[in-house]
């Protein structure tokens, strides 16, 4: 199989896989785990109350998203720099072995 063919494929099944959740969940409602956790205590228990509430509430949905959005490619850049240098000092000392 040629490589353009087989990154063909492999594109439409990327695009498949992600809106294919899109179309599978007919009206269905993207919420937090947090609130869907709340919404379930609530219904086995109408007097519970949280033992703590948060410090700051962003004012919106999108500035939580955002913030969301914001900490997991911090995160995600911690660990592929970290990975990246792991490697470049790898190869390095390999190099300098066989030198």
């Amino acid at each position: 199989m040629k490589p353009i063919a087989k990154n063909g494929i492999l594109l439409v099944i990327v695009v498949v896989l992600a809106f294919a959740p899109l179309f599978v969940a007919h009206n269905g409602e993207f919420a937090g785990a947090d609130d869907q956790a709340e919404q379930a205590i609530s219904s086995i228990n109408a007097n519970y109350e949280p033992w703590f509430k948060p410090l700051w509430e962003p004012p919106s949905g999108e500035v939580e998203s955002f913030l969301f959005a914001l900490q997991a490619a911090l995160g995600s850049g911690f660990v592929f720099y970290y990975l990246g240098y792991s490697k470049g000092r790898y190869n390095e000392s390999k190099k300098s072995q066989a030198g």
